[in-house]
C-alpha cells in the first residue's frame, strides 16, 4: 500500500458498508425477537456486532475514520462491559497502530520535505515505523547535528483529501454510532473534527505548538515534552521519548502505576493553560506515555486550543458553589455565561440535582474513577426518558468552552479505563481559577498561573482572520543546528521570522492584540 486509499469511491464504499450492515442487523434483530428473545438480548448482540464493524473498518481507511475512532475511542469506557469487551482490542489497535507506508513512500516524502539530501540529516533511520496514528506514522533515527534520537513524524500522502472525504460521510451516517453509544451526539464531534483539519495537517505549526509547551515544562519534574527539532509541511522531527503507552497501562498495568498516570495527566491537562497559555485538545490514551522515572511524556499537539487568558475563572467559581449548594447563584452564572439559553426555564434545584453527580469527582479528598462510575452516568444522562436527559436538552454548550467540555470528557474516560485513584480535587484547587476557597494559597496560585492578558508564547506562526498558519517553508526549530553548515534547504529560525498569533475572541468584553515580541 503506497498511501492512504484515497479514491473518493473506494473511501465512500467502505464506509458505506456501515449503514448496509447496521440495516441488515437491525433486520435480524426484529426476526429474532419476533422469535422470542428478549430484548435487551438482542440490543446487546446488535451493540457487539455494529462495534465491531465500525472500529474494523475506521481502522482500515486511517485518515479522518480512524481519527474518529481515536476520539470515540475514550468513551468505551461508558458502555455496558458485555459490549465494550470484545472489541477492547480493536479500539487498543486504533490508539496505536495502523498498516505502515513502503520505505519508499516515506523516502519520497521526505526528499519532497526536507531536500533530496535528506538522509545527511540523520546518522542512522530505520525504514520499519515504531509506531502510526491517523495521519501519519512514526520512524525512529538519529539527528545527525548533535547525536539525539528523534522521532520522525511522516504524514500520510493524500491524507487531507481523505480526512475531509471521510468526516463528511461519516457526519452523514451519524445515527449509527446512537447503536453502540446510547446519547451520544456524533455530529458536533465530526464538526469539531472538519474545524481542525486544516491545523492539524501541517506539522510546521504543530512544531510550533510542541516548541511552546516543551518550553513552558522544560525541567519539569512531572511532565516531560520532546523538544521539536525540525518541522515541514508534512514531516516533524523530534527528541525521542522512551515509554508505555496509556494504552498499555490500561490493559496490564499496576495500581500503582494506574493512578500516577491518572494524577498526572489530570495535573497536566489543568496545568498547561496556566504554563503555556494553550490546552493540549486531543487526549487518548496513544498521545500518553508512563515513563520509566515515572514522569508523564506527552505526544501529539496537533490539535491545539489558545487559551491566553488561562482556564475560563466561571468553571471553577460555578462548580464551587455546586458543591456548596448554592443553587440559584449556580442558575444565574449558567446563564450569564450562556449554558441555560433565556428561553429555558429550569428550576434551580433541579439543575442542581442535575449536576451534583458530574461534580463526584471533585467532592472529595479522594476519588476513585471507575467503568461502573461512567456507565452510571451515561445511562442517566443518555437515556432520553429520564428527567436528567430531558433537562440537559434544554442546556447549550457555548462556543468558547467546546473544546474545554471535550478535553475533560476524552480525560475523564483515559481515567475511567485506567480505574485510577487519586487526590484530583486537589489539582483542581490548585490549577482552575475561581474553585479554591477564596484568599487561601491555592487560590492564589491559580490565579497567579491564569493571569488575563498574558502574552502567549512566541510562535512560528501566522494568524490571518483567526485562521493559524505556520509560516511558509521548513524550518529548523531546535538551537542544536545553529551556527553549522546547512546541509539541506531547511532554514534556522531567525530567517523564518515569526510573530505572535492574536487572542481568540472572549464573550462580554471586547478582544485585545498582543503586540509581537521576540525571545
Amino acid at each position: 500500500m503506497s498511501d492512504i486509499p484515497r479514491r473518493a469511491v473506494v473511501r465512500t464504499a467502505k464506509l458505506a458498508t456501515l449503514p448496509i450492515g447496521m440495516a441488515g442487523r437491525a433486520t435480524l434483530g426484529v426476526g429474532k425477537r419476533l422469535g422470542g428473545r428478549p430484548a435487551e438480548a438482542v440490543a446487546s448482540e446488535l451493540q457487539q456486532r455494529t462495534a465491531g464493524q465500525i472500529f474494523r473498518v475506521l481502522g482500515e481507511l486511517k485518515g479522518g475514520a480512524m481519527k474518529l475512532g481515536q476520539a470515540l475511542s475514550v468513551f468505551e469506557a461508558a458502555l455496558p462491559e458485555e459490549v465494550a469487551g470484545p472489541y477492547r482490542a480493536a479500539l487498543t489497535k486504533l490508539q496505536e497502530a495502523a498498516p505502515p507506508l513502503p520505505a519508499a513512500t516515506v523516502h519520497g516524502v521526505l526528499s519532497a520535505e526536507l531536500g533530496p539530501d535528506w538522509r545527511s540529516l540523520f546518522t542512522s533511520f530505520d525504514d520499519t515505523p515504531a509506531a502510526a496514528a491517523s495521519i501519519g506514522q512514526v520512524h525512529r533515527a538519529v539527528w545527525a547535528a548533535d547525536g539525539t534520537d528523534v522521532a520522525v513524524k511522516i504524514q500520510y500522502p493524500g491524507a487531507g483529501d481523505a480526512l475531509l472525504s471521510d468526516l463528511n460521510q461519516l457526519g452523514r451516517a451519524a445515527r449509527l454510532f446512537g447503536a453502540i453509544t446510547p446519547g451520544l451526539d456524533i455530529k458536533p464531534l465530526v464538526a469539531e473534527l472538519k474545524a481542525r483539519i486544516t491545523e492539524e495537517l501541517d506539522y510546521r505549526l504543530e512544531a510550533a505548538w510542541q516548541r511552546a509547551f516543551a518550553q513552558a515544562y522544560a525541567g519539569d519534574s512531572d511532565i516531560v515534552i520532546p523538544r521539536p527539532i525540525a518541522g515541514a509541511d508534512r514531516v516533524l522531527v523530534s527528541e525521542w521519548i522512551d515509554g508505555v503507552p496509556l494504552s498499555t497501562v490500561i490493559e496490564r498495568g499496576t495500581p500503582e502505576e494506574r493512578d500516577r498516570a491518572g494524577l498526572l495527566l489530570v495535573r497536566f491537562l489543568y496545568s498547561c493553560p496556566g504554563r503555556a497559555g494553550l490546552l493540549h485538545a486531543d487526549p487518548h490514551p496513544g498521545n500518553f506515555r508512563l515513563l520509566p522515572d515515572g514522569r508523564l511524556g506527552v505526544l501529539d499537539f496537533g490539535a491545539v486550543n489558545r487559551l491566553p487568558d488561562g482556564l475560563p475563572e466561571p468553571i471553577g467559581r460555578l462548580a464551587r458553589m455546586a458543591l456548596a449548594g448554592n443553587a440559584e447563584a449556580v442558575a444565574e452564572g449558567l446563564l450569564v455565561e450562556g449554558f441555560i439559553p433565556a428561553s429555558a426555564s429550569i428550576p434551580a434545584d433541579d439543575l442542581l440535582g442535575y449536576l451534583a453527580p458530574m461534580l463526584a469527582p471533585i467532592a472529595a479528598e479522594e476519588f476513585t474513577f471507575s467503568r461502573e462510575w461512567l456507565r452510571g452516568e451515561a445511562l442517566r444522562l443518555g437515556d432520553w426518558r429520564s428527567s436528567a436527559a430531558q433537562l440537559g436538552r434544554q442546556l447549550n454548550l457555548p462556543p468558547p468552552y467546546l473544546l474545554i467540555h471535550r478535553v475533560t470528557l476524552g480525560a475523564i474516560g483515559i481515567l475511567c479505563q485506567l480505574g485510577s485513584t487519586g487526590p484530583f480535587r486537589a489539582e483542581m484547587e490548585r490549577w482552575q481559577p475561581g474553585f479554591a476557597p477564596p484568599r487561601t494559597a491555592a487560590a492564589r496560585h491559580a490565579a497567579a498561573a491564569n493571569r488575563p492578558g498574558r502574552r502567549l508564547p512566541r510562535l512560528d506562526v501566522e494568524d490571518e482572520a483567526g485562521v493559524i498558519r505556520a509560516r511558509p517553508g521548513p524550518v529548523v526549530l531546535a538551537p542544536a543546528q545553529r551556527g553549522s553548515r546547512s546541509r539541506s534547504r531547511i532554514r534556522p529560525p531567525e530567517q523564518a521570522g515569526s510573530v505572535e498569533p492574536s487572542r481568540p475572541p472572549r464573550q462580554r468584553r471586547p478582544a485585545r492584540e498582543p503586540q509581537a515580541n521576540r525571545d
